[in-house]
């Protein structure tokens, strides 16, 4: 079968089964979309206290390096005992692989922020609290939204993973098109979560361009 047919075949595949196709797709961005608010829930608060506690910072990175170092299929599998199949056990092992990204770009754009424009911002009477609030947080959005968009796009190719604990998402079609030797299956799941991909990164791209810029025009304000 030529490459044309068998993109054809997949077409053919995915609108006959369209809505079973829409079906997957939700739950794969339920996936992904609870597991990356609950890492940035976690994760930010974490990366503030770390730059404000140097003894702490060591602790939670080696949190972040550990929770990263753990396949989220193994998570999966130790899940499975206490939570049993379904979306739960899935999601807690998605939530744990997203956690890295996110907590060291934190890290990063709180620390990046130039000591003079917190400086400046003592000078004008801000209490520290203040400072992070309206100077520092602002200032690191970029940095912390790459992490973000980052993690996301590793989450859409993980939560494929989800299938093995009975937690849908597209990997029904992935792993279940590789099973039964089904390749326009296989491929319209594959081909849906690439474009997902994309789809993602380039919005969250678009999102952090802007945020960049208002970042820079807040620096330049500050510095002013």
């Amino acid at each position: 079968m030529g490459v044309l047919d068998l993109l054809g075949a997949t077409w053919t595949y995915l609108l006959a089964n369209w809505g079973n196709f829409t079906t997957l797709l939700i739950e794969h961005l339920e996936l992904v979309f609870v597991s990356e608010l609950l890492a940035i829930a976690v994760t930010v608060p974490l990366g503030i206290i770390a730059t404000r506690n140097d003894r702490a910072k060591g602790t939670i990175e080696t949190f972040g390096n550990v929770a990263q170092t753990i396949p989220p299929l193994a998570v999966i599998a130790l899940m499975l005992p206490l939570l049993g199949l379904g979306f739960l056990p899935a999601l807690i092992g998605l939530f744990t692989y997203t956690l890295l990204p996110i907590l060291t770009n934190t890290i990063a754009g709180l620390e990046s922020v130039e000591e003079g424009t917190l400086e400046a911002a003592r000078g004008m009477g801000m209490t520290e609290w203040e400072i992070l609030r309206r100077v520092r947080i602002p200032l690191a959005l970029p940095v912390i939204f790459a992490g973000i968009r980052t993690s996301t796009v590793l989450n859409v190719g993980t939560a494929y993973l989800a299938f093995f604990i009975g937690g849908g998402g597209l990997g029904v079609w992935v792993i279940g098109g590789i099973k039964l030797f089904n390749t326009p299956r296989l491929l319209a799941g594959a081909i849906a979560g690439a474009l997902l991909a994309i789809a993602l990164d380039g919005a969250l791209a678009l999102i952090e361009r802007q945020l960049g810029s208002e970042s820079e025009s807040g620096q330049a304000a500050a510095a002013a």
